[in-house]
Parts: structure tokens; sequence; C-alpha cells
């Protein structure tokens, strides 16, 4: 089976995005478990003063997978300003 990449390393700046249908199928994924997990949390009869700190805990966990997922099937993060290729003399 081909070892292909499912983020690339972005151009400019520190980060991923997605190039095949599973990196697209991971980043709605998290959107969808963001809108699901923010959606279910007015159900519960807990203080109001909690559901900032239950919302901001799910970004968290959720965005600390997302980002092991991509750090496991793409390229390696580092900082980019621009390809070495792309500037002209």
């Amino acid at each position: 089976m081909e070892n292909k990449l499912w983020f690339r390393a972005k151009r400019f700046g520190w980060g991923w995005y997605p190039v095949t249908w599973q990196g697209w199928a991971v980043i709605v994924l998290y959107v969808g478990a963001l809108f699901s997990g923010s959606t279910g949390m007015h159900v519960y009869d807990e203080p109001s003063s909690q559901i900032p700190f239950q919302f901001l805990s799910l970004v968290v966990v959720l965005t600390i997978f997302l980002i092991i997922i991509c750090y496991k099937t793409g390229e390696k993060p580092a900082w980019h300003w621009g390809r070495k290729n792309d500037h002209k003399d």
C-alpha cells in the first residue's frame, strides 16, 4: 500500500492543509465533532458558568487529536516563508 500524505505543510507559516479525501474527511469530522459537542451542552442542567469551560476543553482535546493526526499523516511541520525555489533573482 502506498504511503500517501493526507496533509501537506503550508507554504507560508506553520501547519498543514488537507490534500486527499482522507485529510478532508478528518477536517469534516473535526468540525462536526465541535458542532455536535457545542450543541449538546445546553441540554445539561449545569450552571451557565461551566459551559465556556466545557466548550474550551472540548476544543483543546479535539485540536490535540487533529494535530496528532496531521503530524502522523502529513509532512514534517516547519515554519515556511514560501518554497525555496519560489524566489526570483
